[in-house]
């Protein structure tokens, strides 16, 4: 009798046990995961919660998101660097990537009209769509030219080639990022003032480089219609563009009158793509008597992904620098500026290549 009472004790201590042991386990599983059993954010020590996840069209946007979320955000580009935006197609693959965005960032203005309608198809409940260009200037302000022309209706949607502009878009993605992801508000709003006081160092040095530039050289011809809102702010004046508004090569009465243009112009230099290349750009330019520069971005990045100068920075930095230089100018001003991300450690954002 007293042996089967002592077994009877011990198993029920056995017992007694096994529950502590499960309610532990229970209790450390709670703590390494977030709301609806999803794994907590390491980065940003916040258990409670996943990181947010962001995606962002092209690649300029794509920077400005970068810096201002830094570690804190789970950010992926969708637009290909070197890729035409206005006509690129997203693969059903990108379908996954934005029915997982918390949070989807685009131009606008026409510029990306397929992904934007896969975006709206495949947007997860509650998701939020941060549409930048007309949040940040009035139909009044629109600039319609040669590729854009005011009969479609589609305005030039370059924004972010003008500095000043940019920031706004910077401001409008820290609102909506602050607003979203309440816990890392400080965060965002401290990589957003040194994003902020990075590009307008950068808005200085290109001012004071391209008043460097003799005023009869202050013309701008370009392939792609891409500097609408910089030409005004650095005192250019646009004198063309040789893109027509369906992305084809310019007609023969189209090249003459072109090169009629650049003649009478008498600017040193007109401007070719990275990203756009055109032959008949070499006839203009040597037919009209100015050199021609092939190497203009307006939304491909130099370097690449995780070079220094692989920012949105970085690329108004070389095209100012590109642009000074060909028009007989001093960029010395903008020696010095550093283009680099303005957060510390590793933010992990994609750019598709």
């Amino acid at each position: 009798m007293r042996t089967t009472l002592k077994s009877i004790l011990r198993l029920q201590r056995l017992s007694i046990l096994a529950v502590l042991a499960t309610v532990l386990t229970a209790t450390v599983g709670c703590a390494t995961q977030g709301e609806s059993g999803s794994p907590a954010n390491v980065e940003t020590g916040d258990s409670s919660r996943a990181a947010l996840k962001v995606a962002s069209t092209v690649s300029p946007i794509t920077s400005l998101a970068e810096n201002i979320g830094g570690d804190r955000i789970r950010l992926t580009g969708i637009v290909p660097e070197g890729t035409n935006s206005h006509t690129f197609e997203p693969a059903p693959s990108v379908a996954a990537i934005l029915a997982e965005a918390d949070l989807f960032i685009a131009n606008g203005l026409f510029l990306e009209e397929p992904t934007i309608r896969m975006a709206e198809a495949n947007q997860k409940e509650g998701a939020v769509h941060l549409i930048l260009g007309p949040k940040t200037i009035t139909e009044e302000e629109w600039v319609f030219d040669f590729s854009f022309p005011q009969d479609e209706g589609h305005p030039n949607p370059h924004l972010w080639t003008a500095p000043h502009l940019a920031l706004r878009y910077a401001q409008h993605i820290r609102d909506e990022l602050v607003r979203l992801d309440a816990d890392n508000a400080a965060y965002y709003e401290e990589n957003f003032d040194a994003l902020a006081a990075s590009i307008n160092d950068l808005d200085r040095r290109v001012m004071a480089a391209t008043e460097t530039i003799p005023p009869v050289n202050r013309k701008l011809l370009t392939y792609h219609d891409s500097f609408p809102y910089f030409g005004p702010r650095y005192g250019f004046e646009i004198i063309g563009a040789i893109q027509p508004s369906d992305f084809t090569e310019p007609s023969a009465r189209e090249v003459a009158s072109l090169i009629d243009q650049v003649r009478e112009s008498e600017v040193p230099a007109i401007f070719g793509s990275e990203v756009f290349p055109s032959p008949v750009m070499q006839q203009i330019a040597r037919e009209g008597g100015a050199e021609f520069v092939d190497e203009l971005r307006d939304d491909d990045l130099p370097g690449g992904p995780g070079d220094p100068e692989h920012t949105y920075m970085g690329l108004i930095l070389e095209d100012v620098r590109i642009i000074v230089n060909a028009l007989e100018g001093d960029p010395s001003p903008l020696e010095g500026y550093d283009p680099g991300h303005v957060f510390e450690g590793e933010s992990g954002a994609v750019y598709p290549q």
